[in-house]
């Protein structure tokens, strides 16, 4: 296969190259990503100043862009060639529960969707990033075996890998989106009051049994899929109720 790979980290982050390496044993791979760390940059397009793409060696670009970006130039006329398949990742970091929303990662793999691929986005899910390797050989069997997995035209597949070496993983599990708490408070900056940092994510609030946290907490990678539509049908009735009495 042909397969387009992106990222979030950056087109020199550790997780790209790993997962380039291990793909590249059997499939050819083209790099499209930024050119350096976009995280929870989630879907966004720059769409106020002409991106330029740059050459880094053969079969790899960066470009100071978005992932979404990334693949939405790369699959929509940057290359003059067809892919059969977009990856990204590996992620620095877990992509679990509402960490979706944000994510860089997932956005690059709703965007190929978009655009008519099949995509799965990969994580590894802590911050101490021992176990690439892990994450690598768990990307390279899922994509040996894409073709017979016979998903719907609009599913991404949300892949989360446990930061432990390869023979400690217990298994794949196809899992749901946990949910966390809300986010901790903005804090000022130590070095001027007036600015501000985004506070980090909220604890874990569902993490019980068929969840990605659950999964990854045993030690099990954790496959979700995931859909676009984000329309909550069990309320339409409810809001159609409500406007027909707004006069």
């Amino acid at each position: 296969m042909k397969i387009l790979v992106s990222n979030d980290d950056g087109f020199a982050a550790q997780g790209i190259k790993i997962l380039v390496q291990y793909l590249s044993i059997e499939h050819q791979v083209v790099v499209v990503a930024p050119n350096e760390n976009k995280s929870a940059s989630s879907s966004s397009l720059t769409l106020n100043r002409a991106l330029q793409p740059i050459k880094v060696k053969k079969n790899i670009y960066s470009i100071d862009a978005t992932p979404s970006d990334c693949v939405h130039l790369a699959l929509s006329g940057m290359l003059q060639e067809s892919f059969d398949l977009l990856v990204t990742g590996i992620n620095f970091g877990a992509n679990l529960g509402d960490d979706v929303i944000y994510s860089g990662t997932v956005a690059g793999a709703i965007e190929g969707r978009f655009l008519g691929l099949p995509s799965l986005a990969i994580s590894l899910a802590s911050w101490q990033g021992k176990h690439f390797d892990s994450a690598g050989i768990i990307a390279q069997k899922l994509v040996a075996q894409i073709q017979q997995a016979n998903l719907s035209h609009d599913t991404i597949l949300n892949v989360n890998v446990p930061d432990v070496p390869i023979e400690q993983i217990r298994g794949l599990q196809t899992t749901r989106l946990g949910k966390r708490h809300k986010s901790e408070k903005s804090t000022p900056d130590k070095d001027d009051s007036t600015k501000f940092w985004i506070g980090e994510n909220g604890k874990e609030a569902d993490n019980g049994i068929g969840t990605d946290f659950y999964a990854i907490a045993n030690n099990y990678v954790s496959v979700t899929p995931l859909q676009i539509d984000l329309t909550k049908y069990n309320e339409m009735d409810t809001v159609a109720s409500w406007l027909d009495n707004i006069k």
